[in-house]
This record gives C-alpha cells, sequence and structure tokens, in this order.
C-alpha cells in the first residue's frame, strides 16, 4: 500500500496543479459576489455549509501545515526558515498592491488623477495591506458603484497564514516538531483552544476571528508530515474521510471531520495520479499570482464590461489574471526566492587570502 511518507520525498507531486485548481476556485466563487453583489449564494455554500472558495483556502492552509512543517526542519537555520517565508510572501503582494494602487486605480477612479495621487489612501493602501494588518480594501473613486467596490478580497487570508506559520515556528523552538510525543503535545494544545472557543461560542479579537477555522486544516497538514510514514494513500481512505464529515454535519465535530476529508483528499490527489499530470510541474507555480491579482482584475471586468453574469466575469477576468499570474512567478516571486541564498552566504575570511 502506498503510504505518504514515501511518496512526498521530492517535487514529483500534483501540488502546483492542485494549489493553481484552488487559486482557479477562488476566482469562480468571487465572481458571483462581484458581479452579483455581497449575499449573492456562492458555490457549494448550501451543499457544505463552506462556499467554493473556503474549501479551496482549506486545500491551501493543508498543504501548507504540511510544507512549512516540513521547511522548518529542513532549515539550516532559523533565519533561513524566516526568511523564506518573507521572500516568498512579501514581493509578489508589494508588486501587487503597486499595481492596484498606481496603475489599475488612475486607470478606472472617478477622480482626477491629480486628485487620486494627491489623497493619502493609495500610499496607505500599499502600506497597510503589506503589513496585513489592518486591511484597506477600497481606494477613492474605484469600483464605488459596482455590486462589489472592493479592490482587493483574497489577501485577508494571508495574514491568518502568516500566524500558522509563527505558531510552527515558535512552537519548533520548543522542540515541539522533533517527534511525534512533543508534536502530539502542540496539537493537542491547539484542539484544546479550538475546543473552549467552539463551546463557549467564543471568537479571538479581530482581524483574527477566523484564524481558529483555518488553523483547523493547518493542523491537520501538520500531523500528516509528522505521522507521514503511518498515513496509507488509498482510495478507501478517501471514501473513510469523506464519510466521516458526511457522519459528522450539522455537529461540532464537522469542522474537523471536514477538513481531514480535505486534507485527506488532497493528499491522496497529490501523490498517487501520476503520468502525463506530473507535466504540470514544467511550469512555474503560478497559484500565487492566481490568488492575489485575481479579484481586483475581476472587478475590472465589471467596470470595462458593464453588467455581467458570473461566467461572463470569468471569461473576462481570467486571462489578464493568468498572464500577471505567470509574469509574477517568472518576474518577480522566483527570482525572490532565489534571493535567500545570497542574503545567506558568508563573506570569504579575508585572513585567508
Amino acid at each position: 500500500m502506498m503510504v505518504l511518507g514515501h511518496v512526498a520525498t521530492g517535487r514529483d507531486n500534483n501540488l502546483n496543479l492542485i494549489r493553481m485548481v484552488a487559486a482557479t476556485a477562488v476566482m469562480v466563487s468571487h465572481a458571483v459576489p462581484i458581479a452579483l453583489g455581497e449575499g449573492a449564494p456562492e458555490p457549494l455554500a448550501d451543499w457544505l455549509g463552506l462556499t467554493l472558495g473556503s474549501v479551496a483556502v482549506f486545500i491551501f492552509f493543508a498543504i501548507s501545515g504540511y510544507l512549512i512543517t516540513a521547511s522548518f526542519n529542513r532549515s539550516s537555520s532559523r533565519t533561513s526558515f524566516v526568511l523564506a517565508r518573507l521572500l516568498r510572501l512579501l514581493p509578489g503582494l508589494l508588486v501587487n498592491l503597486l499595481l492596484v494602487a498606481f496603475v489599475l486605480g488612475p486607470l478606472v477612479t472617478t477622480l482626477p488623477v491629480a486628485t487620486y495621487l494627491g489623497l493619502p489612501d493609495p500610499y496607505l493602501f500599499v502600506l497597510r495591506d503589506m503589513a496585513l494588518v489592518p486591511l484597506q480594501y477600497t481606494l477613492p473613486g474605484v469600483f464605488e458603484t459596482q455590486p462589489y467596490p472592493a479592490v482587493v478580497g483574497s489577501i485577508w487570508t494571508l495574514r491568518h497564514e502568516v500566524a500558522c506559520y509563527a505558531g510552527v515556528f515558535f512552537a519548533g523552538l520548543m522542540g515541539a516538531w522533533r517527534g511525534p510525543r512533543a508534536a502530539a503535545l502542540a496539537l493537542s494544545l491547539y484542539v484544546l483552544g479550538w475546543l473552549v472557543l467552539t463551546l463557549g461560542n467564543l471568537s479571538l479579537p479581530q482581524p483574527f476571528g477566523r484564524l481558529p477555522r483555518l488553523a483547523m486544516p493547518f493542523a491537520i497538514g501538520v500531523a500528516f508530515y509528522i505521522w507521514r510514514d503511518r498515513i496509507p494513500l488509498s482510495l478507501w481512505g478517501v471514501a473513510l474521510t469523506a464519510g466521516l464529515a458526511w457522519l459528522a454535519a450539522g455537529s461540532i465535530l464537522y469542522l474537523p471531520a471536514l477538513s481531514l476529508a480535505i486534507t485527506y483528499i488532497t493528499f491522496w490527489l497529490g501523490y498517487v495520479p501520476g503520468g502525463a499530470i506530473r507535466a504540470y510541474n514544467r511550469l512555474g507555480d503560478y497559484s500565487y499570482g492566481m490568488y492575489i491579482y485575481a479579484f481586483p482584475l475581476q472587478g475590472w471586468a465589471v467596470w470595462a464590461f458593464g453588467d455581467q453574469t458570473p461566467l461572463q466575469n470569468l471569461l473576462y477576468s481570467l486571462p489578464p489574471t493568468l498572464i500577471l499570474a505567470v509574469l509574477s512567478w517568472h518576474l518577480v516571486e522566483k527570482p525572490a526566492m532565489e534571493v535567500k541564498g545570497r542574503l545567506l552566504r558568508r563573506p570569504p575570511d579575508r585572513r585567508l587570502a
């Protein structure tokens, strides 16, 4: 029987493709409110209790939980780990925000361009959204009369992703990922916190109110890494986890059961199907670019083409989003990640010259 730890040994997998599909699913889900307005029912919401976009975000967090914990254990130093995370997220986000604020904004704003650029809002937009807290979703005169007037939307999950990274980092400093027993204790503390919040009908202060929910698939992804040598990948496992989620519907166990099912199915799809599908890995990892560029370009599609259906919104916005995602990977994200080695390289000892 195929075991996760035996096949998850390199980059020959379908995870890049899965993340790309998930980023596109977020775009599909957001097409509904962007075209029709807030409150319009998004795909899967009535069936799963989660929208299609939320399921896709759970996939992202599950994969991240596995890979980030693996990265922590493989990192040559704590500085290397932190630098890798910053270089993966921030350069691409910075370029995205600059383009939205100073290219898209002046192009579509109803204000005179000089007035728009003279306001503090575009500059604060970049600063606040780079910090991820608090986020600024609008720009003056931009999309204000459209069904959904925000210029960014998806990036709210990034602060929760960073919070999960921080959890892995600080737990790792205390030795949580050195062995199964320590990991079980660390993950049990998360479960205990989630139970207290859920049973007590409590929530964390904003802007991290949704962190306990999003951390569930992330924590399960961490567990999959720790116990990877004991997790078989089979269609029986897919059926079992999906069945457990179905049985748990309507109960307090639904979120963990559904998160487990999404995580298991994600890793089954990530490592079991092979052959021609693996050819996608010859391309780049375009999912992050898709994720951050889709929302503003979907708003642009409404501005450019007027009233439209969600399907039309996708047809108008998908091509430019894909183009910018490809450019972001090759011109910004990949070069930024290659900087880490140069930053960590020690200068030569001139005393030996």
